[in-house]
């Protein structure tokens, strides 16, 4: 398939490579005096390439969505696509694209409220919607829903899945109207990011953001190394977050033809998860910086080619849908609409007028408000808006603080509770826990039902806490603790309102101490 898939854009990549080498260049952005002047026309055919490649890249890797954790998708396994790929994931898996209709609720926000609009109002746009959500999303649904205001909602104290890739794969819309003006994209994944995410989780979000910006006052693929580049420099240099993607970046300089070479190195180096606590002590991750590391190197190493950077940033693993969406966003976002080869377009027609799961917006609508906001944002920013084009004035870059996660904890143990109908107990010795499996329904015939619980620790009333079944009021991680004193700890957890219908069950408990196990090797 690869090699016939190759034929499609091959004409598109010898043109736009001109057999010169990939460079890091120079900052796109030197001084907020510089412009840069684009038609509208292309403009909006960077935008509305942008959202299709993004719904491609999401629909191609669905099928193999976190089914090749920690290890690559070898050549030999066959990665499908056709005309019919688009319109069965939008009708019989809708829930795919919470990449897309995340990015959809906050951008409503905007157009309803302003740009200005207060961090509850686009914490509201999800937390009510009727949409399937996942790990830092859903936590920090059940947060809002709860009581809980960003950026608390977000941080890692009240989140275990602060790292994760949630706002990695949603903050699309604030690169997409930010056109060269790189800080006030990062203005917005403030006030948005922290809704569900903190530190790296926080991170993946303004790089992502940062590339889109980027991307779209760039009309040249041999500047897709210095886009990276420039777009991890707002990173604080002391996150691992940076540091994963500049190791990625150094090993692509030593193996520019071998990215299997440098999957190895990433996978290594950065494959342990310490925080989400679904994928501590397993080979499931869906931290945001390894994943951020799967879309730089489908993005280096694809060479601006649409199907191998597709299929690099999907044969990586892990994330396998959202990667790729990323990554394929990014470089549209450089060549356009009209770039994206035939093969990869074939069967757009069929869904861009259908709406997202939870929303009343489809692709067309996506199209439309990106193009409205960043029209609206150029002129905020002093730039010109003509009949026929932009003038952007470009922004240099601004680093942004240094926040980390989870620090000073380190996964040290995996532990079985003791359960029975009303309470769960263990002891363990450290400074903190996370229990993991959420309450799951016996009859889902029955009415959706709500625990009450408390969590005692030592003997005191830390926590009274409820346990919705429904699963859009569901707490993802059920119950948690962190920065307790070193030492011995018991735990009970009492569930108030037992009955026979429903039952709460858990996998296990992640048990976290002050130093990493020590190996005896």
């Amino acid at each position: 398939m690869i090699k016939l898939i190759k034929i499609c854009s091959a004409f598109f990549v010898i043109t736009m490579l001109c057999c010169s080498e990939i460079n890091f260049r120079k900052p796109l952005t030197k001084e907020s005096t510089h412009q840069k002047e684009i038609s509208i026309e292309n403009l909006k055919d960077k935008i509305k390439g942008a959202w299709v490649a993004q719904t491609i890249g999401v629909t191609f890797g669905a099928p193999v969505e976190f089914k090749y954790n920690s290890t690559m998708i070898q050549d030999y396994q066959k990665l499908e696509w056709d005309e019919n790929s688009l319109l069965n994931e939008y009708l019989q898996k809708p829930g795919t694209y919470d990449d897309i209709y995340m990015d959809l609720s906050f951008m409503k926000v905007i157009d309803e409220e302003g740009i200005e609009a207060p961090a509850m109002s686009f914490a509201k746009s999800f937390a009510n919607a009727d949409y399937k959500l996942w790990f830092a999303n859903q936590t920090a649904r059940y947060n809002i829903q709860n009581g809980l205001t960003p950026p608390e909602s977000g941080h890692w104290k009240n989140n275990p899945c602060a790292d994760d890739i949630d706002f990695q794969i949603e903050a699309d819309f604030a690169g997409l109207m930010n056109p060269g003006m790189i800080n006030s994209a990062i203005e917005i994944c403030d006030k948005v990011g922290h809704i569900m995410n903190y530190g790296d989780g926080f991170y993946g979000g303004v790089f992502v953001a940062s590339l889109y910006s980027l991307a779209l006052v760039s009309d040249n693929i041999k500047e897709i190394p210095s886009i990276i580049q420039e777009a991890i420099d707002v990173i604080p240099p002391e996150s691992n977050f940076n540091k994963c993607i500049n190791d990625v970046i150094g090993w692509y300089k030593d193996s520019p033809k071998d990215w299997k070479k440098t999957w190895y190195k990433v996978n290594r180096k950065w494959s342990s998860d310490i925080g989400s606590p679904l994928g501590v002590f397993k080979p499931f991750n869906i931290d945001a910086k390894i994943n951020a590391a799967w879309v730089v190197m489908g993005l280096l190493y694809g060479e601006g080619d649409f199907t191998r950077t597709f299929e690099i940033s999907t044969r990586c693993g892990d994330d396998a849908d959202c990667n790729p969406a990323t990554a394929g966003g990014i470089l549209a976002s450089i060549v356009g609409f009209s770039k994206i080869p035939d093969f990869w377009t074939q069967g757009l027609d069929k869904v861009e007028n259908l709406p997202f799961m939870g929303t009343n917006y489809s692709l067309i609508d996506a199209y439309r408000l990106s193009e409205k906001h960043a029209v609206e944002m150029i002129k905020k920013n002093g730039g010109e808006v003509a009949e026929n084009f932009v003038k952007i004035r470009l922004q240099q870059p601004t680093k942004v603080p240094l926040e980390i996660a989870f620090e000073g904890h380190y996964p040290i143990e995996k532990l079985i509770p003791a359960q029975t109908k009303d309470e769960i107990s263990f002891e363990f010795n450290g400074i903190g826990f996370a229990v993991v499996g959420p309450p799951n329904p016996l009859n889902t015939s029955t009415e959706n039902y709500v625990f009450h619980a408390e969590m005692y620790i030592n003997d005191q009333l830390i926590e009274t806490i409820i346990l919705p079944t429904e699963e859009n009021k569901r707490r993802f991680t059920p119950f948690f603790k962190y920065q307790l004193e070193r030492g011995q700890h018991r735990v009970v957890i009492k569930i108030l309102n037992p009955i026979d219908l429903f039952s709460v069950n858990f996998n296990h408990v992640i048990i976290y101490d002050n130093k990493p196990f020590k190996k005896n090797l």
